[in-house]
């Protein structure tokens, strides 16, 4: 799915998202990442939401005030709760729905100015 951006923003937007790939700004990415606003990490992440591990989710444990939205691939995959022990002791929000709606949900928080991040898995 092809998205639409603003240019002016400066901000880190999805532009596209497919069966093993996510555009960010118009740059394919075919691996699993963390996307920021203002920053992308990415070699953040598993090969699938099955390889997911607790140190994958305790590396975002530094997001602190953000909702952060993890993408789990082509299909909504709700991770075992003890890993998301890390990021419920840091006080962050959890939102886990399929990549292509992180990817949608994104857009529209940081369109609204919100301190968001997405952990996207790339299958």
């Amino acid at each position: 799915m092809k998205l639409h951006s603003d240019p002016r923003s400066g901000q880190h937007i999805v532009t596209g998202y497919g069966a093993g790939w996510v555009a960010i700004n118009g740059r394919r990415y075919e691996r699993s990442l963390l996307l920021l606003p203002d920053r992308i990490v990415a070699d953040w992440g598993p090969e699938s939401a099955a390889a997911l591990t607790e140190a994958h989710l305790a590396s975002l444990a530094e997001l602190t005030g953000t909702v952060l939205l993890l993408g789990t691939g082509g299909s909504q995959r709700f991770p075992p709760p003890p890993l998301l022990r890390p990021l419920v002791v840091a006080g962050i929000g959890v939102e886990v729905m399929d990549t292509g709606a992180a990817c949608r949900t994104y857009n529209i928080l940081v369109a609204e100015g919100r301190a968001v991040a997405a952990a996207l898995i790339v299958e």
